[in-house]
């Protein structure tokens, strides 16, 4: 008896672990997901390893400058004022650069010295932190190359760099891919998911929500004066959507398993990023010195091709990729 239920026990975990190994093939997902599916290889580190010295210190400093960016350097922030709005770094680099598909932030150390298109030159990684605390964030002034918060973003970037294992072809690393309709995104049926989806948090007037003491936001505001200028990553539609699809809702989506579809994605972006009906802050220049090199969704001429700015904008999308295919080049979004 004894032997049986010893038999019967060993039969049943082989059994169980057969059942574990189909449900976790990626095999086994939609062919959308089989990609993100394994993205969770992205192994990032653990913050109570950070070493207990001057360098350790410094890291830790820059983990919270990302997460509570407008607390140290916002318009009233305790450690010097260099942003004009009180929006924070994990607001779009989510859980401060290492969640996956969120503008991770784990190679970008290693990344740097890189030429950026937006600029049409190469920058250091100091110059690209500036770059988001100036436009993102509506700068006030940059941070010196010398000062503290500059030192402490750096060490924190080098810090997950190095406690991160990770290889070229990790997932997560960039943002997810989507499919692209045939159609243009709209912004009509972008102000119905809004209002089903992100009005609970973001306002009914893309006002986000304000941390109890004022110095932060919870959830960032989507538009307004006080949000992210024209031309920031965020105010492209395909970029945003992205995004959106592996990360909101906070609550419902995962990369993973996204609870938007990328249409919707698509006009949820568009509806946001509207400049008809919502405000912005206002713009004097506009980057991208050689315009064969904007991506096809940046929504600011003059463009290298015949297409318009409303489709640059919102699409069809495909049109755009298919000429510049036929060109040879590759093109970016």
């Amino acid at each position: 008896m004894k032997g049986i239920t010893i038999l019967t026990f060993f039969c049943l975990i082989l059994a169980y672990i057969q059942f574990i190994s189909c449900n976790d093939n990626p095999g086994n997902l939609e062919k959308n997901n089989t990609d993100i599916a394994v993205a969770d290889t992205l192994i990032t580190p653990d913050s109570s390893a950070i070493p207990n010295n001057k360098y350790g210190d410094a890291v830790r400093y820059g983990r919270e400058l990302m997460i509570r960016t407008a607390y140290y350097i916002g318009p009233n922030g305790i450690n010097g004022k260099y942003t004009g709005n009180k929006m924070s770094c994990n607001n779009c680099h989510q859980e401060a650069g290492l969640k996956p598909y969120s503008f991770n932030l784990v190679t970008s150390f290693q990344n740097y010295p890189q030429y950026r298109a937006r600029e049409g030159k190469v920058l250091s990684i100091a110059e690209r932190i500036n770059n988001c605390i100036m436009h993102p964030h509506l700068g006030v002034k940059p941070l010196p190359l010398d000062s503290k918060e500059m030192i402490a973003f750096i060490s924190y970037l080098k810090w997950i760099n190095d406690s991160s294992k990770f290889d070229n072809k990790t997932p997560g690393l960039k943002n997810l891919e989507i499919a692209l309709p045939d159609s243009a995104a709209s912004p009509k049926r972008g102000e119905q998911l809004y209002a089903i989806n992100c009005t609970r948090c973001h306002g009914a007037n893309g006002e986000g929500m304000m941390a109890y003491d004022s110095s932060s936001y919870i959830y960032p505001p989507l538009w307004g004066l006080k949000s992210y200028q024209p031309g920031s990553s965020m105010h492209r539609v395909i970029k945003m959507a992205q995004w959106l699809v592996a990360n909101m809702p906070y609550d419902k989506a995962t990369h993973n398993k996204p609870f938007l579809k990328p249409g919707e994605a698509l006009d949820l972006a568009a509806f946001i990023n509207d400049d008809d009906i919502h405000k912005r802050p206002v713009v004097e220049e506009y980057q991208y010195p050689n315009i064969e090199e904007k991506p096809i969704d940046y929504d600011r001429g003059p463009f290298a091709d015949s297409f318009s700015e409303k489709q640059h904008k919102y699409g069809p999308y495909k049109p755009i990729i298919e000429y510049w295919q036929r060109k040879g080049v590759k093109p970016k979004y």
